[in-house]
């Protein structure tokens, strides 16, 4: 991680060295936080955050299911961003706001424990690898399971749930793969750790539903809309393990991996297809402010602020 200037921690910007908590806070040794990532990208017009709203929505969300309420609205949370944007004079970012429960009591209830709230921004290539989007990943699927929607809601991007996440992607990255893929106790296929997951079969494409305990992706949501305004037919289906195999094509979509093709299943060789570059393609040209078609999907920065 490249440390920058600042960042912003409960209502203020703080030199990076500074922005610490004590070793006691409730989220570190419960996982009772939720968190969000999101990229700013360089656009003629300025940097440019992608579905800024609906990310720091999701985020009120997601603390909603942990009984956490933020003391931030979504348009403060958004306005922080574009003030530590500024202030970091980062052309493009990866950008993490994340809530969690403070220092207070250390009992798993969390009553009178204060909610920290940080956002911090540094620059962060392709999360897969910089030939990713262009050749492809290798993907294991992996022996742990996805979390259940009972057991934990997976709707919710919570810190805790990401365990799960972090056994499947370091199983599959000792077992020489470049990620995994999560299937639920039924056998159907989930999701990725960190992303969602497509497949194109006979010039249609799938997606697993939200039953199967994926979290909603903003990028997910983004690329079912690009992919039916460019002529696809795009449906929500339980897939088994098979279907990934016999694809004509598998894809990764998520905001740190954006749109990235899936080569290989369990060593067995897909490709990279045309469908799939096509929707990268036109993905990266809008969140790089080259297609006014979804243009209001960027949230530019003024890099001067506004006067008071």
């Amino acid at each position: 991680m490249e440390e920058t200037a600042k960042i912003w921690m409960n209502g203020e910007l703080v030199d990076w060295a500074d922005a610490t908590v004590h070793v006691g806070v409730h989220g570190l040794h419960y996982g009772t936080g939720v968190f969000e990532g999101i990229r700013a990208y360089e656009t003629p017009k300025g940097p440019a955050v992608f579905r800024l709203a609906e990310h720091m929505q999701r985020l009120h969300d997601s603390a909603k299911l942990l009984y956490m309420e933020l003391p931030y609205t979504v348009e403060e949370l958004r306005s922080a961003t574009h003030e530590l944007v500024r202030a970091n004079g980062l052309p493009a970012a990866y950008i993490r706001p994340i809530a969690f429960f403070g220092y207070g009591s250390l009992g798993v209830h969390t009553r009178g424990n204060p909610v920290e709230t940080v956002i911090m921004s540094w620059p962060w290539g392709a999360y897969l690898g910089e030939d990713a989007l262009a050749k492809g990943i290798t993907a294991k699927i992996s022996s742990w399971k996805r979390v259940g929607p009972n057991v934990i809601p997976h709707v919710s991007k919570a810190t805790g749930i990401y365990l799960n996440s972090m056994l499947a992607t370091t199983e599959a990255q000792r077992a020489g793969y470049d990620e995994g893929i999560l299937l639920t106790d039924n056998g159907f296929v989930a999701d990725g750790p960190g992303e969602n997951i497509f497949v194109v079969k006979n010039g249609r494409i799938l997606t697993p539903p939200l039953s199967t305990s994926i979290l909603p992706g903003i990028t997910r949501d983004a690329i079912v809309q690009i992919a039916q305004d460019l002529g696809y037919v795009v449906e929500e289906a339980d897939l088994i393990r098979a279907d990934l195999m016999l694809a004509d094509e598998v894809f990764m979509t998520g905001t740190a991996a954006e749109v990235t093709p899936v080569r290989a299943v369990d060593d067995v060789e897909i490709g990279v297809g045309d469908v799939t570059l096509e929707i990268q393609k036109t993905y990266l040209d809008v969140v790089n402010g080259r297609s006014e078609q979804w243009s209001h999907w960027l949230d530019v920065v003024e890099t001067v602020a506004a006067p008071a």
